[in-house]
């Protein structure tokens, strides 16, 4: 595999070391003579001097060749510009980018960015999939953080002690995935009775996670 990444920074010099210990081609296109000399002298990566959006340093870097290209600056119409050019120019596959400023995520994706990092987002992920609340564990987010799975172990006070799901009738975003009862997991149906101390999987999307613990928890 060819990876072309422009950028700079110590992200990028691990991201270099990783990918060349697992065997890959990797090339790096940054602008400033001293990052480049580190660079050159500590990895083992072709290392080009220059503006990583110029389509002639690009191809210097391989790009022709190259399979996934990762934008990395701290600039975001750089890191647009850079994944537009290898797009068009190169034909590159993949193409990945930083989003530096959250705002700008919709639009990296309208104009045909494959894979974004919201560096933001994935900060406030990684905190909230370690962080436990009470009775509530999140568990994990896919998709870049658009869907939630969470644990929910039911106190006695929970308002669904009792009921069944159909009972509960949750809204159709708010869906249970299984229940944990006594080491044994329960694949829940319709009939299917809670009851306190229940680990309950649900998944939902981030902006019902809220409404699904108030309904599980009353709170």
């Amino acid at each position: 595999m060819r990876i072309i990444i422009v950028g700079d920074g110590k992200v990028t010099y691990h991201l270099i070391k990783n990918f060349i210990a697992k065997g890959y081609e990797v090339s790096v296109i940054n602008d400033q003579d001293e990052y480049c000399d580190y660079l050159a002298s500590k990895t083992n990566a072709l290392v080009i001097k220059g503006d990583g959006a110029n389509p002639y340093y690009l191809n210097q870097a391989g790009a022709n060749k190259a399979d996934i290209i990762l934008a990395l600056t701290d600039n975001d119409p750089d890191n647009l510009y850079i994944c537009q050019v290898a797009k068009s120019y190169f034909q590159i596959p993949k193409t990945f980018s930083v989003v530096n400023n959250p705002d700008n995520e919709e639009m990296f994706k309208e104009l045909g960015v494959e894979t974004i990092f919201n560096t933001t987002k994935l900060i406030s992920l990684l905190i909230e999939q370690r962080v436990e609340v009470s009775n509530v564990s999140n568990l994990i987010s896919i998709e870049e953080g658009r869907l939630n799975i969470s644990q929910v172990i039911l106190p006695p006070n929970s308002p669904i002690i009792g009921k069944t799901l159909k009972e509960i009738n949750l809204p159709h975003d708010i869906v249970f995935g299984c229940i944990i009862r006594d080491e044994q997991i329960l694949i829940p149906k319709g009939d299917t009775k809670l009851l306190e101390g229940d680990k309950t999987l649900i998944i939902t999307l981030p902006e019902k996670q809220a409404e699904a613990f108030e309904i599980l928890l009353g709170e």
